[in-house]
């Protein structure tokens, strides 16, 4: 479990990005949580620094889409899912549950 910051420092449509290996990016997507693995499967590119449009993550690259909530590509050129990782909160601080390398959505 990987504290990311304060609920009150991660307002409605923002991320933040963890740096872990490999990092890790929270959003709140309209009061909802969700944490997926920071970098596209297209190319090398931060999501947290993409477009957030309701559960959808854009790419800032070559604008591949990802579903925040399977992590689940919506659009080419992204083909393979990122990795999804259960998110808590407890007395206010987002947590981070990093899933296991097999736990990818295919």
């Amino acid at each position: 479990m990987i504290p990311v910051c304060r609920l009150d420092d991660l307002p409605a449509g923002e991320s933040a990005r963890v740096d872990t290996v490999p990092p890790i990016a929270v959003f709140n997507a309209d009061g909802e949580l969700y944490a997926i693995d920071d970098t596209c499967t297209h190319q090398d590119a931060s999501l947290s620094e993409g477009w957030l449009e309701g559960c959808l993550i854009e790419c800032p690259l070559h604008a591949a889409s990802f579903d925040l909530r399977t992590g689940a590509p919506t659009c080419l050129p992204a083909r393979r899912a990122v990795r999804t990782h259960r998110v808590t909160v407890d007395d206010g601080v987002i947590h981070v549950h990093v899933a296991a390398e097999e736990d990818t959505a295919a």
